[in-house]
């Protein structure tokens, strides 16, 4: 593609980059067919060769971007399924983050709209005012008939009940089970361990029965991935420096063979921290570093080779493999391979390329497309007759959960949950009354 960029815009790291990205698209199209928003409303301007136009536009001209452009970019999940797609190696994910950094830059949105995205930037990350939040969602769901479409959609998503805090969210370091084979420190994030802090505890759980020394560090919460996608850099930037800070004194100290994230969103963010600082003196060493040591926490388990069950397991299982792992991380075998060794059996999902609609903030930003999405995910799940739905991602589990097991359907569970129980751990709560699960554990 050819661009026009002046000396002066080129000047500019991050317009620099993205000049470099944009010249590599050869406006083949290939991208259109794996595109769910193109799936769905077959407007070439929300695919990714589209979106790509738009940006190149946006970006040579400067300034505030049109309305329509603005409209097409939020449409954007971020699944990057065009980049597996792409056959000229099109990095798309760092041209769409840049194009709603400057739309966050120069773009004034409606007040409405900046208020909500503002609530799920400030509340999101914050495990705090995220209990706090969630705690007023029943009062919230008496009137949700009369709220905005978005408000609604926030309220159709919260949990009836809100779990307790959980010991694994306290910095600290919990001893591998017998010798110690690695040690390293786990991601706890931010949503995850208000909504699911079941999913950590397993990932310990697993982690240390498995000989591997696993360490909470002071300071590591949020990494910043949220805010990131919503062009918010001065947020998203401070929440990776405080986690960046934090693995570095771990690094430092008694050291670190991996830093392991268990929610794939976040990996894929987190695996990226080099770029994203590679023009700061203070932080390109040590993002360099971090990025150089995170793993997917299957990835790890993968590696180190997982023990053989010791419960009866043998149950189907529907592997949703989330966006942020199959396209952002390109990790697709070693989750379907641990599940397997743990004696379950896989069956995939039809079209499991396409997003489920969760994609971060994008079900609460934009619900009526995200419904659209995960109708469609759920119906493809319905068709393998699983037992049991595994995913690596939060957000897809609250997202086809909400679609599933709604109406009692199948549960939907973390994959480190359903390892943890087939090795040795409990039951997960997820399973409770299943039959094709067992008596209760």
């Amino acid at each position: 593609m050819q661009t026009n960029f002046s000396l002066a815009q080129l000047a500019d790291a991050a317009t620099r980059d993205s000049e470099a990205i944009l010249r590599k698209c050869v406006h083949c199209g290939f991208c259109t067919a794996t595109c769910p928003t193109y799936t769905i409303l077959g407007d070439e301007l929300d695919s990714p060769r589209g979106r790509i136009y738009q940006i190149k536009d946006m970006l040579e001209k400067g300034g505030p971007p049109p309305d329509s452009t603005v409209k097409h970019i939020d449409r954007c999940l971020s699944c990057l399924s065009c980049m597996t797609t792409c056959p000229s190696g099109v990095h798309y994910m760092h041209l769409v983050d840049h194009a709603r950094a400057h739309i966050e830059a120069t773009h004034t949105r409606p007040p409405a709209d900046r208020a909500v995205r503002e609530f799920v930037a400030r509340v999101l990350p914050n495990p705090r005012l995220l209990r706090l939040a969630l705690r007023g969602a029943p009062l919230g769901r008496r009137f949700q008939a009369l709220l905005p479409k978005r408000l609604a959609s926030m309220l159709a998503l919260s949990p009836a009940h809100v779990p307790a805090p959980s010991p694994s969210e306290r910095p600290g370091v919990h001893p591998a089970q017998g010798a110690r084979r690695k040690r390293v420190a786990l991601l706890i994030g931010c949503a995850q361990r208000v909504l699911a802090p079941q999913i950590n505890e397993a990932t310990i759980r697993l982690l240390t029965r498995h000989g591997v020394e696993v360490v909470v560090a002071e300071g590591a919460g949020c990494c910043g991935a949220l805010t990131h996608h919503m062009g918010k850099e001065d947020l998203a930037h401070a929440a990776a420096k405080a986690a960046i800070d934090a693995w570095t004194r771990e690094i430092e100290g008694a050291g670190l063979d991996a830093i392991v994230v268990n929610a794939s969103g976040c990996g894929t963010s987190v695996k990226d921290y080099g770029f994203l600082f590679r023009e700061d003196p203070a932080y390109a060493a040590k993002a360099a570093m971090v990025a150089g040591l995170a793993r997917d926490v299957t990835e790890l388990l993968d590696e180190i080779g997982l023990s053989a069950p010791v419960v009866a397991t043998g149950q189907a299982i529907a592997y949703h493999s989330a966006c942020s792992l199959q396209h952002g991380q390109r990790i697709k075998e070693p989750p379907r391979a641990l599940l397997r060794a743990a004696g379950f059996t896989v069956r995939e999902i039809p079209d499991g390329h396409l997003c489920c609609g969760s994609a971060g903030t994008y079900n609460l930003l934009q619900p009526e497309l995200a419904g659209e999405l995960r109708a469609r995910k759920v119906a493809a799940i319905e068709t393998t007759r699983a037992d049991a739905v595994a995913a690596g991602n939060l957000g897809c589990i609250t997202q086809i959960a909400g679609g599933v097991d709604g109406g009692g359907g199948v549960p939907v569970l973390h994959t480190v949950e359903l390892l943890d129980w087939a090795t040795g751990g409990p039951k997960p709560a997820a399973l409770a009354g299943r039959a094709a699960f067992g008596p209760a554990a």
